[in-house]
């Protein structure tokens, strides 16, 4: 495993991360009132919009998983547009999850919906730019010992962070503290930014523990 790879996941994971914070900082010099708790519909689709570009940037500039076979045009568009379908199928099946899980069916259907954009933004998207619209590369790469790069080891890491951490953010809703954080989605969607920041910092570092034992092969 080259160090240089690394050090590439690594820079990479750091500007995800900024992207994130610039999100929550950056807007509130150019819009009224903007906070994460105040305006936090508008939090999640900016927070969305710049991790999402971001990370389209990135794949399109480092090429992780880069296919040696030349694709034409026309296949280029087709799977840009199947991954944008995958994408908002992601959206609907995190929506149902939710709601599913215990969101409201009927009330607040943005803010649930913007919330699973937001899940899908940390987890599906990595998906498509790093696999494509491939279902069977990414059972592969969730799987026991499925991954076959750094790169997809950090997207195992960065997705199940990003899960857990909006699992996890569940928890304080139905306490009786009357905060502004416990409104829904608020604390959901941030345990999934903060699950999502912290995987993109464990992973490079887990990887580098690791190292010698991490062994990538082809299939």
């Amino acid at each position: 495993m080259r160090e240089a790879e690394v050090r590439r996941l690594l820079a990479a994971n750091l500007l995800c991360a900024l992207a994130i914070v610039l999100a929550t900082l950056g807007p509130a010099f150019v819009l009224d009132g903007f906070s994460v708790l105040g305006t936090h519909l508008a939090w999640l689709c900016v927070c969305s919009v710049c991790v999402a570009t971001l990370n389209i940037i990135l794949h399109l500039v480092l090429k992780p998983n880069q296919s040696p076979k030349r694709r034409s045009f026309g296949h280029k568009i087709s799977r840009f547009l199947k991954c944008c379908v995958y994408f908002f199928m992601s959206c609907i099946l995190f929506h149902a999850i939710i709601v599913l899980y215990g969101a409201p069916l009927i009330e607040l259907v943005t803010e649930t919906f913007l919330f699973a954009v937001l899940l899908s933004t940390f987890t599906t998207l990595q998906c498509l730019c790093l696999l494509g619209p491939n279902i069977q590369a990414w059972i592969r790469v969730f799987s026991k010992n499925g991954a076959m790069s750094i790169w997809e080891s950090s997207l195992q890491i960065t997705s199940v962070c990003s899960i857990l951490g909006a699992w996890f953010g569940a928890f304080p809703i139905p306490l009786d503290w009357d905060r502004p954080w416990q409104v829904w989605p608020i604390s959901c969607s941030l345990g999934a930014t903060f699950g999502y920041m912290a995987g993109l910092i464990i992973a490079p570092l887990w990887i580098h523990w690791n190292r010698k034992q991490l062994t990538y092969k082809s299939r």
